[in-house]
C-alpha cells in the first residue's frame, strides 16, 4: 500500500469515528483568501513573505522612506529639505504605524536619531 493511498484509509476512518465533528470552524465557510488578486505562481512567494512578517505595503513604505532621504541628501535648498523632512516624519509614522498593526516592533526613530548622529559626526 502506497502512502496516498494510506492516508487517504486513515482520514475515512477518523471521517467514520467522528473525529472530525468538533473541530473548532465546523460547519463554518473558509476565510476569504486574501491573495485571491495574486497569480498562482506567485502565491508562495507571498504566502512565505506573508508568514515572515512581511507585505508589500511594508515594502513600498520602505521604498518612499529611501527614496525621501535621497532626496533630501541630494538638496540644496534649505526650504525644499524642511518639506521633505516633513514628508519624511509622515511616512516613518505611517510605517511605525503598519507595523504596529501587524503587531511588530520597531524602534526606527531610535535608530533614526542614531544615524542623524553618526551623520552629523561624519560630516564635520
Amino acid at each position: 500500500m502506497d502512502f496516498t493511498r494510506l492516508v487517504e484509509e486513515r482520514i475515512r476512518e477518523a471521517t467514520r469515528n467522528g473525529a472530525f465533528d468538533h473541530l473548532s470552524g465546523y460547519g463554518k465557510p473558509l476565510p476569504k483568501d486574501d491573495l485571491a488578486g495574486v497569480p498562482a505562481d506567485l502565491k508562495m512567494g507571498y504566502r512565505i513573505l506573508k508568514n515572515a512578517g512581511f507585505s508589500p505595503e511594508e515594502a513600498n513604505i520602505k521604498k518612499e522612506l529611501m527614496t525621501i532621504e535621497d532626496l533630501i541628501k541630494q538638496s540644496e535648498n534649505e526650504l525644499e529639505k524642511e518639506g521633505l523632512q516633513k514628508q519624511l516624519n509622515e511616512k516613518i509614522l505611517a510605517y511605525n504605524q503598519l507595523l504596529s498593526k501587524n503587531r511588530i516592533r520597531s524602534n526606527s526613530s531610535i535608530f533614526k536619531n542614531y544615524q542623524e548622529k553618526i551623520e552629523k559626526k561624519l560630516l564635520e
